[in-house]
């Protein structure tokens, strides 16, 4: 027997009265035969009227949508509540990365601060005191200093250093200590702005360097980069007004020693028990170990020309020189410092570019302190070199894509 089940196309949907609860009533009309009955159907169990009374019409209230209607609300709120909370967990995150940003921005606008101030003090000493051996040592030895003062009051954390790495380390201080000698070299021999144009080249040593000795051969893109730094440092030096043979030569070797700095310290790990020595400590002892090596040698050859008898015998300011040298030297360590704290906080090509806006700001302010006379071609190759630097320091990351099989 089968019984019939409809909608009544008579009654329309109802709604409940409380508006915060929508409910869809279902009617079911009845086949004529009041009686309802659900007869067994393969062996399952009937019903009859005498169990189960209704009228014609009976009223069934479907709230199992409304129910999934709610459960769906309630979810959403709860998402949404959630949404709230993680909010409010992000914000924390948020401010620090902005506090992070802000203290990465101070750190580049110190370090661009004291590597112009250091330029500026270090080139007028130069200039009256051309005794670059001498001028270098005292840079090793205010660093010394202030590494000494830092152990003491446990404002850096003395390290221990084993013969092994001191025996890797000698290397890198070795190239540490004549890449500072030449650079001194070149800016008392040719202007500021000119040495820092030749120093525009150390990406070219870099590709050298590192495809000699450590095998990374560079990518077509690097080396096209490479192209406008080549040319724009060859067009400036044409024109450059101050120009010399040992000025160039010097500040040339200077970025062949800084760049096997840099490949030395690639080539040679150096570890501490295990552990990588960081950037401040390794800095630190070389600074050290370059005073060790320089002092000998800069007495030797240049004598004791520093004492104020001797400053006195050349016509020149004692108080003047010795304040200007002490603060050149003081610059010249906190810039250093600084620059490796930056390092430890960014990708080495954000480091890349940054020093490549810290050249542009050193050649800037150089020639408007010193007033050194700068043609318009001379300007065009040096912003050439600049922007092939530029160009270098981001495609040097651009690697070829695996292929995918």
């Amino acid at each position: 027997m089968e019984s019939t089940f409809a909608l009544s196309p008579s009654i329309p949907f109802l709604k409940s009265r409380n508006p915060n609860l929508n409910l869809r009533f279902n009617y079911l009309n009845l086949s004529s035969n009041p009686s309802f009955n659900l007869n067994s159907v393969n062996g399952v169990s009937s019903y009859s009227s005498s169990s189960l009374q209704f009228s014609s019409w009976c009223y069934f209230p479907c709230i199992v949508n409304d129910r999934r209607r709610m459960e769906k609300f309630n979810v959403k709120a709860t998402l949404a509540s959630h949404d709230t909370n993680e909010e409010e967990v992000e914000r924390p995150s948020t401010t620090s990365t902005l506090i992070k940003t802000l203290e990465l921005g101070v750190l580049i606008g110190l370090w661009y601060i004291l590597t112009i101030m250091f330029n500026i003090y270090n080139k007028q000493v130069l200039t009256v005191y051309p005794f670059p051996l001498t001028i270098s040592t005292l840079h090793f030895g205010m660093g010394t200093v202030i590494v000494l003062l830092m152990w003491t009051f446990n404002l850096h954390k003395k390290p221990k250093i084993s013969r092994s790495q001191l025996l890797a380390i000698i290397p890198l201080a070795i190239a540490h200590t004549l890449g500072n000698l030449f650079t001194n070299m070149s800016l008392g021999k040719v202007s500021v702005s000119f040495t820092h144009t030749i120093k525009a080249m150390e990406p070219f040593f870099s590709v050298v360097l590192s495809a000699m000795f450590l095998g990374e051969i560079p990518t077509f893109w690097v080396v096209s980069s490479l192209l406008p730094v080549v040319g724009g440092v060859a067009l400036a030096s044409f024109t450059e007004v101050s120009f010399n043979w040992i000025g160039f030569s010097t500040a040339m070797a200077s970025n062949l020693t800084n760049q096997s700095r840099n490949v030395l310290s690639k080539k040679f790990m150096i570890k501490k028990e295990g552990e990588y020595l960081d950037n401040v400590t390794l800095l630190s002892i070389i600074t050290i170990m370059s005073f060790i090596l320089m002092a000998p040698v800069s007495l030797l050859i240049e004598g004791f020309r520093f004492t104020p008898a001797g400053l006195l015998s050349s016509g020149l300011d004692v108080k003047d020189i010795y304040v200007k040298t002490f603060v050149a030297g003081l610059f010249y360590h906190a810039y250093q410092q600084v620059a490796y704290i930056i390092l430890e906080r960014v990708s080495p090509v954000t480091h890349s570019v940054s020093n490549c806006v810290k050249r542009i700001a050193i050649i800037v302010a150089s020639v408007l302190f010193f007033q050194s006379p700068v043609s318009l071609i001379n300007s065009f190759g040096t912003g050439v070199a600049i922007a092939g630097v530029f160009l270098y320091s981001r495609l040097k990351q651009v690697k070829s894509k695996p292929k995918i099989d």
